[in-house]
């Protein structure tokens, strides 16, 4: 129950008017009287005394009034203790009832104002305001949240869409509060020269924080303090986030973790994700799998070590060993690159309807061809890739352990069609920055480290390993197709100016319903290994390859 992430208060203050509703708070005695203009209760709901045997079933949207009157209702019962009167006004009174009895039982929160906002549609803001109080401890509590009113179809009725955000933004359904002794101990986080790594100077560590905190809060001889915190439900735990603090009554003694965060690296990477959206990055030491830095410019996941995207061309690297290891081809070896290829009744294109008629795998590579990929289909077995991604670079095996929650990548064995988009990482293949970034230090160091944040030696955790190695021949053709790309291919504009033994692949990864793909690229440069991802930001080489080259030139 540890791996707390404070959030920073917010009040809001002064009267709101709500449409045709007037809160006005009376002395801390409840929420406020709610004056409702345009019709009582009954005339919204449409009934009358002589429909009371024959009611007619409400549809249609919702009107101001009624949207007016059910979060009226909601709110002034909730406010005033009247739990079951709350929960009545939702379309989940067992889940409601039981989440706002909590609210006061189990979170110890007393002395609760709501003051509502300006209804957008159905969508009703509110603010909160309340004292958390344990055991002779209080602090006082104020965030905003919102309520959305649905029109319930078996009657009609306008009802509070009931989701456990509603009574915090931050829970999730499943999700509970619960003030008390936090459980787990604090930690401080410490990076690889003993500086301190907190989220002010390193805004895209809350959860790497919070999954120390789970993973090392106990091990590390702290004290637990006593904190008001959202505990996860099942749901929320198969999503692998961790339990947060949203107040810290008493603190606690943290202990201490080292991690292998290299400080210059981690903040020019907070940097670089910083000025693009949805962007995520990993940092690895290839010779050792040491994690020098990881950043997303979204802080509420991690994308970086817990997503789970098509990785789009990138994926040619893994298909490309395959490829080698089998003698199917040759770097240099004559292989056109077809402008559409048809496979089990589905028709591939290029990007930009692309094609290279005269010329070699490398040069395919290189222009990121796909048809020179998915057209070795028909020599392959369902379970190559598949096979090739776990027993080379230890990927889809479900056993990584890092230090803090991970996705160590899934690479099913398809057929079909299916099997032929795997090669060109679209298909069922899921990766992200953690595991491609380790794909480029495996073909840097010619064999696979599990990547890992907090040594093992802390807690004695057995890191995973691969089933075997690929030749020194493999290597030797994945590092030449891989420069090649970077001098000459779709990775050359992001890797202009860099020196020594280096290497790189693009990838652009469609998405259903995006009209930007996923930009993803992955390098490395002598012992640095780095990958990125933008979400629906475009090619590769334009979006996540400046994010990369930029640290791999910062080194470390």
């Amino acid at each position: 129950m540890g791996k707390r992430r404070r959030v920073a208060e917010r009040r809001k203050t002064g009267p709101v008017v709500l449409g045709g509703m007037l809160a006005v708070v009376l002395g801390g005695a409840g929420l406020g009287v709610y004056a409702l203009y345009g019709g009582g209760a009954a005339a919204d709901e449409g009934t009358s005394a002589g429909s009371a045997h024959h009611k007619a079933v409400r549809t249609g949207p919702l009107s101001a009034a009624e949207v007016r009157t059910a979060s009226t209702r909601f709110l002034t019962a909730w406010q005033q203790g009247r739990v079951t009167e709350a929960a009545g006004v939702t379309d989940d009174t067992s889940a409601a009832g039981e989440l706002l009895t909590g609210y006061t039982k189990d979170a110890h929160l007393k002395d609760v104002t709501l003051t509502p906002g300006t209804a957008t549609g159905v969508k009703v803001p509110f603010s909160v305001k309340a004292t958390v109080s344990y055991k002779g401890l209080s602090k006082p509590l104020a965030y905003d949240s919102s309520l959305t009113v649905v029109r319930r179809k078996s009657d009609g009725k306008p009802l509070v869409d009931w989701h456990a955000s509603v009574v915090h933004p931050d829970l999730r359904d499943g999700d509970t509060l619960v003030t008390g002794e936090s459980g787990t101990p604090p930690v401080t986080a410490l990076d690889r020269d003993g500086g301190e790594l907190t989220t002010a100077k390193y805004p895209s560590l809350g959860t790497v924080l919070d999954g120390l905190r789970e993973k090392y809060g106990k091990k590390a001889g702290g004290k637990a303090g006593v904190e008001l915190r959202v505990v996860r439900g099942k749901a929320s735990q198969k999503a692998e986030l961790s339990d947060k603090t949203l107040v810290e009554l008493s603190k606690g003694t943290p202990g201490r973790v080292r991690t292998t965060l290299n400080p210059t690296l981690q903040a020019a990477a907070e940097r670089q994700v910083a000025q693009r959206k949805q962007a995520s990055v990993v940092v690895l030491r290839p010779s050792t799998g040491e994690i020098l830095a990881v950043a997303n410019s979204g802080h509420g996941f991690n994308t970086a070590f817990q997503g789970s995207l098509a990785p789009g061309s990138t994926m040619k690297i893994v298909t490309s060993t395959m490829l080698f290891e089998k003698k199917l081809v040759t770097p240099d070896a004559s292989h056109p690159c077809p402008k559409t290829y048809k496979l089990a009744g589905w028709t591939f294109h290029n990007d930009d309807d692309s094609e290279i008629k005269k010329g070699t795998f490398k040069q395919s590579f290189g222009a990121s061809c796909n048809n020179a990929f998915i057209d070795f289909a028909p020599k392959l077995s369902n379970s190559d890739l598949t096979k090739e991604a776990q027993q080379v670079y230890g990927l889809g095996m479900d056993n990584w352990a890092i230090g803090v929650p991970s996705f160590d990548g899934s690479v099913p064995v398809q057929s079909g069609a299916q099997m032929g988009a795997s090669l060109i990482g679209q298909g069922g293949v899921r990766m992200n920055p953690l595991n491609m970034a380790s794909v480029s230090a495996t073909v840097e160091s010619g064999a696979f480290h599990q990547p890992y944040l907090v040594s093992p030696e802390v807690d004695h955790r057995t890191l995973a390993k691969a089933a075997r190695t690929m030749s020194s021949t493999t290597r030797s053709q994945l590092k030449d197709v891989m420069r090649f790309t970077a001098d000459y291919g779709t990775a050359t504009k992001a890797m202009a100016g860099m020196s020594g033994d280096y290497g790189a692949k693009t990838g652009s990864a469609e998405v259903d319903g995006q009209k930007k793909p996923n930009g993803w690229f992955t390098a490395y440069k002598g012992d640095l290994a780095a990958a990125g991802v933008v979400q629906a930001g475009g090619h590769g080489g334009d979006t996540a390859g400046p994010i990369v080259a930029a640290l791999l030139k910062t080194g470390g």
